[in-house]
């Protein structure tokens, strides 16, 4: 059995079991069966697909194993989102942890070892995330898909305007670990800004406050060019 530690931005996915009726209402890392003649990784991204609907890449494999009853057990991998964004098909619900949110939901026994190595691993996650604005849903979706081909997490938010009800004007934030000049080059390419003030550990988390939008897109010169 193979068990999916997602990490994002000092944080990670919890899922809660709805079956078998002594399991549901608990809590595990993602994962299941490994298939005979399947690689430990290739298993563990089936899966992950297969409930979560979503891509991810294992990054690393953390220390020990599980048992679980007295045929099986449990490794857990850290992974990362390569694709889409967790969507649940066999659990009810999904939950994003920090390092001292680990103990607020009740794991599964075979989950349990592994909480000190992951806490210690948010611990030492990147401390800031940047955040940048894009006008079109397509537009943050290519510029989230870059950054993730970089091999950084990356993710995209709906903003909320100040005064605005409706969903048709709203920009999109795309919120990542990339390098800030990384980030710059790809929000002057798709017409964007690199918002600094909602940038950092804040809006990783928290819904973000409304902004008040530029009349049109601001351009972010490229480093060296002379004004």
């Amino acid at each position: 059995m193979v068990g999916a530690a997602v990490v994002r931005a000092g944080k990670v996915l919890a899922t809660r079991r709805t079956a078998p009726p002594a399991l549901a209402g608990r809590w595990e890392f993602p994962g299941g069966k490994v298939e005979p003649g399947e690689q430990p990784a290739d298993a563990l991204e089936r899966e992950i697909a297969e409930e979560l609907g979503c891509g991810v890449e294992v990054t690393g494999w953390l220390a020990g194993s599980a048992a679980i009853g007295d045929t099986h057990e449990l490794r857990v991998a850290t992974v990362r989102l390569t694709s889409g964004e967790p969507d649940p098909v066999e659990h009810d619900q999904v939950r994003w942890l920090g390092p001292d949110e680990l103990g607020e939901v009740d794991w599964l026994e075979p989950d349990r070892p592994f909480l000190p190595e992951v806490g210690h691993l948010l611990r030492q996650a990147p401390a800031s995330v940047l955040r940048a604005i894009l006008f079109d849903e397509d537009d943050a979706a290519a510029v989230t898909a870059r950054l993730r081909a970089e091999g950084y997490d990356a993710w995209v938010t709906r903003e909320r305007l100040a005064g605005e009800d409706d969903d048709e004007d709203h920009p999109w934030a795309v919120l990542t670990d990339a390098p800030e000049l990384l980030l710059e080059l790809l929000v002057d390419e798709y017409d964007g800004w690199l918002d600094r003030e909602q940038s950092g550990p804040e809006s990783r988390w928290q819904p973000p406050s409304p902004l008040e939008l530029p009349t049109q897109p601001r351009r972010i010169k490229n480093l060296g060019t002379n004004t």
